[in-house]
C-alpha cells in the first residue's frame, strides 16, 4: 500500500459515566499511538508497519458529571463532543432519548468508521443504536456479561443484550462471555476474546504512583452535614450544553467542539489538583505495601446499585457498622456516590462513627492508591470485582448476583448478597485471610481477567 492509499479510520468513542472513562482510556490512547511505531500486544509473534492509522474523537454524554472530570483528567482525556444529557431524577427513557438526538447529529456532521461504546449503560446502548440508524459500524468493549436475570442489575442486564446483536465486533473479555454471546446465537467472527480493559487502565496508574510513600487520611474529604439532600449540576455556563440543538446550516460541525472546550477549562479549575494531593504525602510505608502509617486495616467500600436502594443499601450499611464494632482496628472509607437516595441513606445510617470516613468521590489516581491499601473491599460494583485481584485484595460482592461469575470460580471475589448477617460473616473470614501474604498473592495469580493487553487486540482487530 503506497503513502497515496494509506488509510485512516475515524473512531467516535462514546462514554458517560466513571467506569466508561477507566475501561475506555487505555482504548483512546493505544488509539492514538497505533501506527508510531510503538510495540503492540506481544502475543503478535511478527512486528509488522502498517499505514492504518486512526483518528479517535470522544464523546461525552455526561451522566456523572462532577465524578468524572477528574478522572479524564488523570488519563489526560479531552472530549470533543459532551451531550450533558443529565437532569436531576429523569426517567432512564429520557436519557436514551437525548443521547439518540445528540448522537444522530454528531454521527452526520463527523461520518465516523466506527462508534465504540462499553458495558452496559442506557446510553451505550443509545449511541450503538444511533450508530446503527446512521448504518456505522459499532464496537463493544465489555461484552458478553450475563447474570441470567433481566432485572439484576437493573437496568444493566437488557442494555448489554440489546447492544450484543447491534455490534459489528464485540470484545469479550473472557472465554465465558465468548460462550455466552455464542449461545445467543452471535457468529464466532463477530466475537474477540480481548481480556478486560480496566487491567490496561490499572497498570497506567499504576506506574504513576510506584514506589511512593502515601496516607489515605490525607486525601480524601469527608462529607459534611446536610450533604445528602440532593446533587448540585454544574452551572451550564461553565461546562456548556451540547444537545443536539445547534442550528441548521454552517457551523454545525463546531456545536459540540467549542462547548467541550469549555467543559475542559472548567473541569481544570474544578478538579483536585494532584500536585497538592502528591505534597501531602505522608508515612513511612511498610515492606511491600507502601504508605500507610498505621497498622489499622483499611476496608474501601463502594454502594450504588439501583437494586440496592431501600432496604437493601440498609442491610449494607448495618453490615458494616457491625464489623467495624468487632473490629477494632477497622477503619472504612466509603466515597458516597452522589445521587441522592444513596447519600440519604448511608448519611443517615453511617455518619457520625469515628473510624467510618464517608467521603467525597475521589479521583481514580487516589482510589487506585486506596484499594492498593485495603485489606478488604466491600461492593457492589462490577469493574472492582476485576481491578482488585490484581493488587491482591479480596472482595466481597454485595449484591444477589454478579455477571462476573469468573471472579467467583477463581476464588477472587465472594457473593455477599445484601443481607447484613452474610456480608458480616463473609468480611470477618476474609479480614483473618487476608493476613496472609500467601493468601494475597494467590489472589493475584488467580486473576482471570487479563494480561493488561486487551486494548492493543481491539485495536489490531479495528485495523483488520
Amino acid at each position: 500500500m503506497t503513502a497515496a492509499q494509506s488509510k485512516k479510520i475515524k473512531v467516535l468513542v462514546v462514554m458517560g459515566t466513571r467506569p466508561e472513562v477507566i475501561k475506555l482510556a487505555p482504548v483512546i490512547h493505544a488509539l492514538k499511538s497505533s501506527g508510531e511505531g510503538k510495540k503492540p500486544d506481544p502475543t503478535k509473534k511478527k512486528r509488522t508497519s502498517t499505514s492504518v492509522t486512526f483518528a479517535p474523537l470522544v464523546c461525552l454524554t455526561g451522566q456523572h458529571r462532577e465524578m468524572m472530570e477528574p478522572f479524564l483528567k488523570v488519563f489526560d482525556l479531552k472530549p470533543d463532543y459532551d451531550l450533558r444529557v443529565m437532569e436531576p431524577n429523569q426517567h432512564l427513557a429520557d436519557v436514551a432519548g437525548k443521547v439518540l438526538l445528540g448522537m444522530k447529529k454528531i454521527l452526520s456532521v463527523e461520518k465516523p468508521d466506527w462508534v465504540l461504546v462499553q458495558g452496559d449503560t442506557t446510553s451505550a446502548l443509545a449511541a450503538a443504536l444511533a450508530a446503527f440508524y446512521s448504518r456505522v459500524k459499532v464496537g463493544h468493549v465489555e461484552a458478553g456479561l450475563r447474570t441470567e436475570d433481566r432485572f439484576n442489575p437493573f437496568p444493566e442486564e437488557i442494555n448489554r443484550r440489546l447492544i450484543s446483536p447491534l455490534a459489528d465486533l464485540n470484545f469479550a473479555p473472557t472465554e465465558r462471555a465468548r460462550k455466552n454471546l455464542l449461545a445467543e446465537g452471535i457468529s464466532p467472527e463477530r466475537v474477540l476474546v480481548t481480556g478486560n480493559t480496566v487491567v490496561d487502565a490499572l497498570k497506567m496508574i499504576l506506574k504513576k504512583v510506584e514506589g511512593e510513600k502515601w496516607d489515605w487520611r490525607s486525601s480524601v474529604k469527608r462529607i459534611s452535614a446536610g450533604s445528602g439532600d440532593g446533587v448540585k449540576e454544574p452551572d451550564a455556563r461553565a461546562g456548556g450544553r451540547a444537545e443536539g440543538k445547534a442550528g441548521d446550516g454552517a457551523g454545525d460541525e463546531a456545536f459540540g467542539r467549542a462547548k467541550a472546550e469549555a467543559f475542559g477549562r472548567a473541569s481544570a479549575e474544578r478538579a483536585p489538583s494532584l500536585e497538592r494531593k502528591e505534597a501531602r504525602k505522608t508515612g513511612p510505608g511498610r515492606p511491600g505495601r507502601p504508605g500507610n502509617p498505621t497498622k489499622s486495616k483499611l476496608i474501601l467500600v463502594t454502594a450504588h446499585r439501583r437494586e440496592s436502594f431501600g432496604g437493601g443499601l440498609e442491610e449494607i450499611c448495618r453490615a458494616i457498622l457491625r464489623v467495624v464494632e468487632k473490629i477494632p482496628e477497622a477503619e472504612v472509607v466509603f466515597p458516597v456516590h452522589l445521587n441522592p437516595e444513596v447519600r440519604r441513606v448511608v448519611l443517615r445510617e453511617l455518619g457520625g462513627h469515628e473510624r467510618i470516613w464517608l467521603v467525597e468521590p475521589v479521583d481514580y489516581l487516589t482510589f487506585v492508591r486506596m484499594m492498593r491499601e485495603a485489606s478488604l473491599i466491600m461492593t457492589d460494583s462490577g469493574g472492582i470485582q476485576e481491578e482488585a485481584p490484581s493488587l491482591g485484595v479480596p472482595v466481597v460482592v454485595m449484591r444477589e448476583k454478579t455477571e462476573r461469575p469468573e471472579a467467583v470460580e477463581a476464588g477472587v471475589a465472594w457473593i455477599g448478597g445484601t443481607k447484613a448477617e452474610n456480608i458480616e460473616k463473609l468480611a470477618l473470614r476474609l479480614l483473618k485471610e487476608v493476613e496472609s501474604s500467601e493468601f494475597r498473592r494467590g489472589l493475584q495469580r488467580r486473576n482471570p481477567f487479563g494480561d493488561g493487553w486487551a486494548s492493543w487486540r481491539i485495536v489490531r482487530a479495528l485495523k483488520k
